[in-house]
């Protein structure tokens, strides 16, 4: 498989994000390896926070969550997903499947052999993150989801989604860093744009977040449904608790929040919260109110 390199000078001095990288290689699929990159503050011997991004984000979206969730004592793990961020990008879009994606996940889950996970997950970073934690229910202590799901393809998207996956594969340029903009409701200066962009200095690197929205299952058909309906199987019998933190200003995933909270068991009773002047990246807009309401989460399940 052939996988481009971001290089390491696109990721200097970008604002608010100090953080040390860390890498751990994962099998391709085809007999090689790529390289995928974490970040990994707070103390070794605390259980971890995993913070899983989405589309066409990467790790620096989670930049104001990380300090405050250390601050609590909390060690935090925060990936870039293959095709993202410092992670190394396979070229072609036929390199991006769902199950290939679940298999790096998987391979960076089981590598680094986290226990007692607390898990949050946004846009792809929920539906990749929830069937992940339906596979692997035993090394999760509780997890927290902002705007997103995990879709089977048995109910229609809405037209907010099936607008962005027209987009995404027809546009003729896909501008990652105002595509953040354009969905969070904060104004981002120029310099935090540029930081979105750093990880794709051209259209070649693009192919994993141009692909992203049209793997998402939006028919009984696609490939990845079946597997998804049995990861429901799982989440619908999930007791361990689970808390959905969406925001008010989401088109895309407006409403998806109650479908989780009546169908997963371990949602029942718990504090839910939807976040007041939040967009889709929510992280963005709201993301120190976010981490608090992990931080206390986590207190108040331990």
């Amino acid at each position: 498989m052939k996988a481009l390199r971001t290089p390491d000078e696109r990721f200097a001095s970008l604002p608010g994000y100090p953080f040390e990288p860390h890498y751990v290689d994962i099998p391709d699929g085809e007999g090689g390896t790529l390289r995928m990159h974490y970040i990994d503050e707070g103390p070794r011997d605390a259980n971890p926070v995993l913070l899983l991004h989405g589309e066409p984000s990467w790790s620096y979206l989670y930049r104001k969550m990380i300090p405050p969730i250390v601050a609590a004592g909390h060690r935090v793990i925060a990936p870039d997903l293959i095709g993202f961020g410092r992670s190394d990008k396979p070229s072609e879009h036929s390199d991006y499947t769902f199950q290939t994606h679940m298999d790096w996940l998987t391979s960076f889950l089981t590598q680094l052999d986290l226990k007692h996970i607390t898990y949050f997950g946004q846009d792809w970073g929920a539906v990749l993150g929830l069937r992940l934690a339906a596979e692997h229910t035993d090394r999760y202590d509780r997890i927290v989801i902002g705007n997103g799901g995990l879709p089977t393809g048995d109910r229609p998207a809405n037209d907010a989604f099936m607008r962005w996956q027209k987009f995404s594969q027809t546009s003729p340029v896909f501008p990652i860093g105002k595509l953040i903009q354009g969905a969070t409701v904060t104004e981002l200066p120029p310099e935090v744009e540029a930081a979105y962009d750093a990880p794709f200095p051209d259209d070649t690197y693009k192919a994993g977040a141009r692909i992203f929205p049209s793997l998402v299952p939006t028919t009984p058909e696609d490939p990845a449904a079946p597997p998804n309906r049995k990861a429901w199987e799982t989440l619908q019998k999930w007791e361990k608790p689970f808390l959905t933190c969406f925001s008010d200003s989401d088109p895309v995933t407006k409403g998806g929040e109650r479908n989780l909270q009546t169908r997963i068991p371990g949602a029942q009773g718990q504090p839910h919260v939807m976040i007041e002047g939040g967009g889709h990246f929510l992280q963005e807009d709201k993301g120190e109110q976010l981490a608090k309401l992990v931080v206390d989460f986590i207190a108040s399940t331990s």
